[in-house]
């Protein structure tokens, strides 16, 4: 109680002190200094009662808050937009993990980071809750945090996926695989040179886009590790693009590499399941009763990434999966490009060799075959941590992931142009 009323309390300072000194409009090159002040306020708030436990009265204020500056700061606009969800009854995955506040990180009025970058930066911010919360090296919150072997094993997975990444960065410090071997010396000796976000007033919006909804330690690394995926799809979708931009051009060799990274972008995403392993069931269960309405089956990103490689058919479109993202579902109706419609416009037509054809046919089979692995590697993860409950996103949970095993990015192509991909084991 004492908590709820000092909640209140400092809710009604901070509504009085942004009456009294009316926030500056952002100016493309930092936020408004009294919205990030009023923004870390909040989140501390936010990380000692968990979102769904805020008390009214503090949430009433915020509202007043953003009524009186709405318009002002785009990023003071995108936390009180993701901090109110739950009080307006519109949570779900997007404000859930602060998609809006990444969202603007990328933005090149902002700094323009961009997925790859993010999703470095996003995973260090891991390793350091964790080292920091493990070595009491600032304050910290959270229940129930992992055992030593636990904390080992996250490390890990953390900096191998960090690794590549660092590799090619080494001016942020020793380079990734080198930071490997610090997690036995000494985890606290990692601090001083994991990669942070630009020292910029858009860069300080980083350390406010975890907003979780409860109390236990794992939450803060699982929203961590869903906004990673989001950046994965993201910097996926961008590659999936500039490949169909130029197998349209003709460019097949050019085609070819583009989605060779994005498969070598997939593969990073291997470490962010073995991350998500390392949480006790019952941990995972704490918080998710808490998360009902945001799920991972609300990813605007994914599915883009799927219309990208190729039309659903009609009972995917009618499917909860893309109900649930009726903006991109608009998309998938309306006309777009895809790898197969560019592919089934372009492969009778003369001018590629049938080696070139081959190599693109081997590429795409390459990013069928990870996809696979990682759908079934999804369902793995959920057996252990869901057993027979319901998705969040009101599936039927594993059942349904097992279900969507049988999808495939490029089905038709195998109808279309009579390769056997049953066989070769590519497609099919």
């Amino acid at each position: 109680m004492t908590d709820r009323k000092h909640a209140c309390g400092a809710a009604m300072r901070l509504r009085r002190d942004s009456r009294a000194s009316r926030l500056q409009p952002a100016d493309g090159q930092a936020a408004g200094v009294d919205g990030m002040s009023l923004a870390r306020v909040v989140t501390d708030q936010v990380r000692r009662e968990g979102k769904h436990f805020l008390p009214e009265c503090f949430l009433d204020q915020l509202a007043a808050v953003r009524a009186q500056h709405t318009g002002l700061d785009p990023f003071l606009d995108a936390f009180l937009d993701c901090v109110l969800d739950k009080y307006e009854d519109r949570f779900w995955n997007r404000t859930y993990l602060a998609l809006p506040l990444l969202e603007l990180l990328q933005d090149e009025r902002y700094g323009g980071l961009s997925p790859a970058r993010l999703s470095t930066l996003l995973v260090s911010d891991v390793v350091r809750f964790e080292i920091e919360a493990a070595t009491g090296s600032s304050e910290s919150w959270g229940q129930d945090r992992p055992d030593a072997m636990t904390l080992r094993k996250r490390l890990r997975h953390a900096l191998r996926f960090m690794a590549d990444d660092l590799e090619a960065a080494p001016a942020d410090g020793p380079p990734g695989r080198t930071l490997l071997t610090m997690t036995e010396s000494g985890p606290e000796d990692l601090l001083d040179h994991l990669p942070r976000p630009p020292a910029t007033g858009a860069g300080q919006w980083f350390d406010v886009t975890v907003l979780p909804v409860y109390l236990l330690h794992d939450e803060y690394f699982f929203i961590r590790v869903l906004q990673t995926h989001e950046m994965i799809f993201t910097a996926i979708g961008s590659d999936l693009r500039a490949a169909i931009g130029a197998l349209r051009d003709g460019r097949l060799d050019a085609c070819v590499a583009r989605v060779d990274h994005a498969v070598a972008v997939f593969e990073r995403a291997a470490s962010l399941f073995r991350m998500v392993a390392t949480m006790r069931p019952e941990h995972f269960s704490g918080f998710r009763q808490f998360t009902q309405g945001a799920s991972a089956i609300q990813s605007e990103q994914y599915k883009r990434f799927e219309i990208l490689c190729g039309p659903p058919d009609a009972a995917r479109l009618r499917s909860a999966a893309f109900t649930s993202v009726p903006v991109v579902r608009a998309e998938a109706e309306g006309h777009h490009d895809s790898l197969t419609g560019v592919y089934l416009e372009l492969r009778g037509e003369a001018g590629f060799s049938p080696a070139a054809w081959a190599a693109l046919d081997a590429a795409l089979g390459r990013l069928e075959a990870i996809h696979q692995r990682w759908k079934s590697t999804h369902r793995t993860l959920a057996v252990r941590m869901l057993g027979d409950a319901r998705g969040s996103g009101d599936t039927a949970g594993v059942p349904y992931l097992t279900q969507c095993l049988g999808n495939r990015l490029f089905g038709r192509l195998g109808e279309a142009s009579g390769l056997d991909r049953q066989r070769n084991g590519q497609w099919r």
